[in-house]
């Protein structure tokens, strides 16, 4: 599937006169909990020519594609990448730290990682999981619940504990980041894991009250903690002569 996946990128850059920068999965592949009919959440970072950046007029800054083998595809160029940056968007550095890559220009994203560090901000990340872990919550406290969602709630009430505990940006492997939940909590997630890895995305699973408990209480932990998280900072100037360079380049 990676080479029909690069395949496709390269029939993306002819077809709009782009260059994409760097291509990742995201979504539950990328975390490591897909099922057998998740689709592929490919995202990718692209740059046009010169004059479209010399241009007057506002353009679209984004790229969609979606193909009958379930490859989702959604590109961002380069300017809205580096405006969101800046605001240390976690989606954005969620493919920044992606661990299953299609395509990397190397010195391209060594400096948007050592942006991503200088960018980041505490508050901002933990604020996107906890809202994220709050939409899950309803779908949890049901008597039959899809094990996405369980997993969805589990992987953001982690993440935002992560930086509550740690002030940095958590692990985009979810293996990585269930260490930081109790033992018992471990051993029941991995065993859903292993059944989520046989069932569709339609499949129900019964309440397991140990897990809504749990996700309950680590959010309400970190909602409580958040508040003392910093805003982290930006370098504007450092940002823009990044943008430039990478546009010439």
């Amino acid at each position: 599937m990676k080479e029909v996946i690069q395949n496709k990128l390269k029939e993306i850059e002819l077809q709009k006169g782009v260059e994409i920068l760097y291509a990742v999965e995201s979504g539950s592949r990328a975390w490591g909990f897909a099922s057998p009919d998740s689709d592929y959440d490919i995202r990718f970072i692209y740059k046009h020519d010169l004059d479209y950046y010399l241009s007057l007029w506002e353009q679209t800054d984004v790229i969609e594609f979606m193909t009958e083998d379930d490859l989702d595809g959604s590109g961002w160029n380069l300017r809205k990448t580096l405006k969101l940056l800046a605001k240390s968007n976690a989606s954005l550095l969620e493919w920044i730290y992606s661990p299953v890559v299609y395509y990397e220009n190397e010195a391209f994203m060594n400096q948007m990682r050592t942006l991503a560090q200088d960018c980041f901000s505490p508050v901002a990340c933990v604020y996107h999981y906890i809202s994220t872990a709050k939409n899950f919550m309803l779908a949890c406290e049901q008597e039959q619940i899809k094990l996405k969602s369980y997993f969805y709630a589990l992987r953001t009430v982690l993440a935002s504990k992560w930086i509550v505990e740690n002030n940095s940006f958590p692990p985009v492997a979810f293996v990585e980041l269930l260490p930081t939940a109790p033992q018992h909590i471990q051993e029941k997630v991995t065993e859903l894991m292993v059944l989520k890895a046989k069932q569709g995305e339609s499949y129900l699973h019964s309440k397991e009250e140990l897990l809504t408990n749990f996700i309950r209480e680590t959010l309400a932990f970190t909602i409580e903690q958040a508040k003392n998280l910093n805003s982290g900072k930006k370098d504007n100037l450092k940002l823009d002569n990044f943008f430039r360079s990478s546009i010439l380049s």
